[in-house]
């Protein structure tokens, strides 16, 4: 199963992501922020950061340049509602893919299906239950 490792400082936000996640078929732990997702990436594996850029404490590029030292191998993908901040985060991060506010439940489920289409969970882009 593919886990993900959601960082969302909007509660509401994290919850409402976290629910249609798990309702697609992974495996989702939500933090409130990223100096609480960094001890997890220590000592668990995530195929896929999901997180805010604007945090408090440690905004989402530099958890994810943390997540790019500490587990080089998991995935990175951004949710923001600023566009100046979707700029930072291309440059900053390029490697990161990075999903603009608003944006409907079903194409961000996409966008998490597309990382992993190779993945083995997958077929024809569903998940394997």
């Amino acid at each position: 199963m593919i886990r993900i490792l959601l960082a969302e400082d909007d509660e509401a936000m994290r919850l409402y992501l976290a629910r249609a996640l798990e309702n697609a078929g992974f495996d989702v732990i939500a933090v409130d922020r990223g100096t609480a997702a960094v001890p997890l990436l220590e000592r668990e594996n995530f195929h896929l950061l999901l997180s805010d850029i604007v945090m408090p404490e440690m905004d989402g590029i530099e958890l994810a340049q943390r997540c790019a030292e500490i587990s080089p191998a998991t995935k990175v993908m951004f949710i923001t509602g600023f566009a100046a901040v979707t700029l930072k985060a291309n440059r900053e991060a390029p490697q990161a893919r990075v999903l603009s506010k608003p944006f409907h439940l079903k194409d961000l489920v996409m966008e998490v299906e597309r990382l992993f289409e190779d993945h083995p969970m997958f077929g024809n882009g569903r998940p394997h239950n």
